[in-house]
């Protein structure tokens, strides 16, 4: 039986990149080992989408105010890589982590799968 979900992070500097998600983000964590962090998540939805090319997976986060959550995070110092857009389905807008790599954060309009 499939008891969750296990997300990987590919990074340039892990050790930084986790940091981020202990310090910045305040993910609670345990350490398998040697300083290896594995992160607890909030609840998660998936979403699979057509690719006509090249597959890979996304990682998001969602929030319920996402200007709050910008200001909050900004205010720690997190880097915005591009401006809030309105799209049909939510708000969107993307951060960088310390080893160099993007996650979209978004305020969603669609009914969540979580709340199931």
């Amino acid at each position: 039986m499939i008891i969750g979900s296990h997300v990987i992070v590919f990074s340039g500097d892990p050790d930084a990149d986790r940091a981020f998600f202990a310090d910045v983000l305040g993910h609670p964590h345990v350490d398998a080992g040697g300083g290896w962090l594995i992160f607890k998540l909030p609840p998660a939805e998936l979403a699979v989408h057509q690719s006509d090319g090249p597959t890979g997976h996304e990682l998001y986060f969602m929030c319920d105010d996402l200007e709050a959550t910008r200001g909050d995070l900004q205010a720690k110092g997190v880097e915005f890589t591009q401006d809030i857009s309105e799209e049909r389905w939510g708000r969107l807008t993307r951060f960088r982590l310390p080893g160099g790599g993007e996650v979209g954060i978004y305020e969603p309009r669609h009914p969540l799968a979580i709340d199931l």
